[in-house]
């Protein structure tokens, strides 16, 4: 399983930003997803989650301002990042783990839980 990150670039305060994760070898079906990202002197914290039945949850990190999807049929996921703040500057990741039913997704936010991970795309907000 690969997955591969793109979108990432830098834009001012208030822009916006769209992410995409592509994922190849694994076809979507019974899985949960997450954005993560890793700032600069600090830990990986997750942001925004969705499952196969299409369930999103978001963090305090992010609250209104991004937005997860994904297309099934293209075996995509996307983070629409919207007033873009300095403090949003972080490379950012995608990851996967498959699970015999969404349900479980509901407890998966630690990076931990994730088995597969992209390379990461970097963000970068300046004022």
């Amino acid at each position: 399983v690969q997955l591969v990150e793109s979108g990432g670039g830098s834009v001012q305060s208030g822009g916006s930003l769209r992410l995409t994760c592509a994922v190849f070898g694994y076809a979507f079906s019974g899985h949960c997803m997450g954005w993560f990202r890793q700032a600069p002197g600090k830990e990986r914290e997750g942001i925004a989650y969705i499952d196969s039945a299409g369930l999103t949850r978001y963090t305090h990190s992010v609250p209104g301002r991004f937005l997860i999807s994904q297309d099934i049929a293209e075996n995509t996921m996307y983070l629409r990042m919207n007033s873009l703040k300095p403090k949003d500057t972080a490379m950012y990741y995608c990851a996967i783990v498959p699970v015999l039913a969404s349900r479980y997704c509901r407890s998966y936010a630690h990076e931990s839980d994730y088995k597969h991970w992209g390379q990461g795309t970097q963000v970068t907000v300046s004022s």
